[in-house]
């Protein structure tokens, strides 16, 4: 019989692994925090703010949706960062990929929402006309890997299939997440799967404010778990944006040394803690290619007045390059923790 403290941590790392895999690292918008800081901020920056806008993060001015848009163009890696079941945010992705292709772009999309495991069974919905929706969803590991509803996701697959576009599965197989969750990243690195996804060569970067952040957003948003238990889970996060990273910088390569001058950029789509302050994933890649890149971070957020403060702050903080406002989706404004 399992001792209750046996139980216990078998309980926090559950949710911990549920964490990392439906918000984004647990870094949401304005963390787990339980008060409204607005009172700290005088400035009025954010007067005008409207859903629809976006936001240059230096300056908190709004941006011309069209000249933005066509400029998006110029970068090798974007990142939009979307709150999890938001449909305005699937929507926003949708105008980025038609612009770049009504400029003669052709882009690779890269979602957080598959892992590598269900790479060959994307590919194969990709490329038939015969496939069934629930094959497809059964051999990409869909329930295993995300979990969520499908349909919010699917305009996004869709697109990529009606336009024969690449579609890349971003995340580390949740059995490998998992692995390190339960045995922490030394014992992870023995066990055979860490060798099966290629990760043997991989040297898994810990940064001091990307760690700071990390813990401080599980500690509030999930407390009483014991040091260990917030050491593999930040151990986790560490190996789920770094695999991430490793999916994109591949895309990048394949793109300059096989590719026309059409191809790309690369649009990763993964939950906002994934892109913001760019300590989860952008350092990341920019780290593995030392030649340099151009690259733009995008947060996506729900439009809420009553916050307009924290999120300014958050701007002056440089959450992203530019926040794309949106309406709120069907379930009503973010939560901060779940």
């Amino acid at each position: 019989m399992r001792s209750p403290s046996t139980h216990y941590c078998e309980m926090v790392r559950g949710i911990a692994i549920r964490l990392l895999f439906t918000i984004g690292l647990a870094l949401v918008m304005f963390g787990c925090q339980g008060k409204d800081h607005s009172s700290v901020v005088t400035h009025q920056e954010w007067d005008g703010w409207a859903a629809g806008q976006v936001l240059d993060a230096r300056t908190g001015l709004s941006v011309p949706m069209n000249r933005w848009l066509e400029g998006l163009a110029t970068y090798d890696t974007i990142y939009l960062g979307e709150e999890h079941h938001n449909r305005f945010h699937i929507d926003a992705a949708l105008t980025v990929l038609r612009s770049l292709m009504g400029q003669g772009r052709r882009p690779v999309l890269a979602m957080e929402m598959f892992g590598w495991d269900g790479q060959p069974a994307l590919d194969h919905y990709l490329a038939s006309k015969e496939s069934v929706r629930s094959e497809f969803l059964e051999r990409a590991l869909w329930k295993q890997n995300w979990g969520g509803a499908f349909e919010d996701y699917e305009p996004l697959v869709q697109f990529a299939k009606d336009h024969h576009l690449p579609l890349l599965a971003m995340n580390p197989p949740k059995t490998l997440i998992r692995q390190v969750v339960k045995q922490g990243l030394v014992q992870a690195k023995e066990q055979t799967e860490w060798r099966q996804w290629g990760m043997e060569g991989e040297t898994i970067v810990g940064d001091p404010a990307y760690r700071s952040r990390i813990l401080s957003q599980l500690q509030d948003c999930h407390g009483g778990g014991s040091p260990e238990d917030y050491q593999t889970m930040y151990d986790a996060s560490m190996v789920r944006d770094e695999g991430m990273a490793k999916t994109l910088v591949a895309a990048l390569k394949r793109i300059r040394t096989e590719a026309g001058p059409a191809q790309g950029p690369v649009l990763s789509y993964t939950g906002g803690g994934h892109v913001q302050y760019r300590l989860p994933v952008p350092n990341r890649v920019a780290r593995r290619v030392p030649e340099g890149l151009k690259q733009v971070t995008v947060y996506m957020a729900t439009f809420e007045a009553g916050r307009a403060a924290e999120l300014w702050q958050a701007m002056k903080e440089g959450i992203a390059d530019y926040v794309w406002l949106t309406p709120q989706g069907s379930q009503g404004p973010p939560r901060r923790c779940r």
